[in-house]
């Protein structure tokens, strides 16, 4: 299962490979977001992995707020999230995370991205 875990990890690092002036710039972009969900103690139920896609295609950058009781915790929820949703961490601060996945049809008036583009 460990293997399993990472070969799947490499396949979602090398599907998305952003470059560090992609990643400030997103991170730039998400300081003036609010998180549009918090995950507590109920973990990823459906309900929660339908509007984390929800919210990936239609705005592709979101923030998201942990409550766990741990570092490893947080860590272990980031990258199930991550893996199952094919998206980017681009920042985790305290219990917030920045990710990002790019829409296949962004629109301009719903993407975080295309809306704050300079």
């Amino acid at each position: 299962m460990l293997l399993e875990s990472a070969s799947r990890k490499h396949q979602n690092t090398a599907l998305m490979r952003l470059s560090n002036s992609d990643k400030k710039r997103f991170r730039s972009i998400g300081h003036n977001l609010n998180p549009v969900l918090i995950i507590a103690q109920k973990g990823l139920n459906e309900n929660i992995r339908v509007e984390i896609q929800r919210a990936l295609t239609e705005h592709e950058l979101i923030k998201i707020k942990l409550i766990t009781s741990t570092r490893e915790e947080k860590k272990a929820l980031t990258d199930t999230i991550c893996d199952e949703f094919s998206a980017e961490c681009i920042q985790s601060v305290g219990h917030v995370i920045l990710l990002y996945r790019a829409a296949k049809k962004p629109d301009p008036r719903l993407s975080n991205v295309a809306r704050n583009s300079i």
